[in-house]
């Protein structure tokens, strides 16, 4: 199976099957991220004890890219230091914009998947806003977005890129 096939393969799993999908309980952050360009629109709550991520589950609405980005996110935060979810957070932002190295490939393992939305300059931002909005919960923040001042990822994207 080539890449590109997995690739599908699996977005189409998790957005069809979306894991950690839903409201949680006892939540003690929560962010919300929104994309205007696409009208991807999440909600990520964390429960976060000791410094690790002990659940974390979203809510939603967005396309096929950002349902399955916030489904695999999720696997793969949970339990996890918050210094090593901000590492991933890193990885997957540096994948994204093209920046991907030996290390960075190897720490993201299955979300290598997404690599191909790197060479898609629309579908970055969907792909994108899920982790956006895990970094803003691990901040403390309430908000996230994918455009302005709120995008200090600058990853590359532009509005005028997307096509009509």
């Amino acid at each position: 199976m080539d890449l590109r096939s997995l690739y599908q393969e699996v977005i189409l799993d998790h957005n069809k099957k979306p894991r950690n999908f839903g409201p949680l309980a006892g939540a003690n952050r929560e962010a919300h991220g929104y994309n205007p360009l696409c009208g991807d629109d999440y909600t990520v709550r964390l429960v976060l004890e000791d410094g690790i991520v002990k659940d974390v589950k979203f809510e939603g609405e967005g396309c096929a890219i950002s349902k399955a980005a916030a489904s695999m996110m999720t696997k793969r935060v949970i339990g996890e230091p918050v210094a090593d979810a901000e590492v991933l957070i890193e990885a997957f932002r540096r994948m994204m914009t093209g920046e991907i190295d030996a290390e960075t490939e190897e720490h993201l393992g299955h979300l290598k998947v997404f690599q191909g939305v790197s060479q898609l300059p629309n579908r970055i931002k969907c792909a994108v806003l899920p982790w956006h909005t895990l970094s803003a919960a691990l901040e403390g923040a309430d908000i996230a977005s994918t455009e302005g001042d709120e995008d200090e990822w600058g990853d590359g994207y532009r509005a005028e890129d997307e096509q009509p």
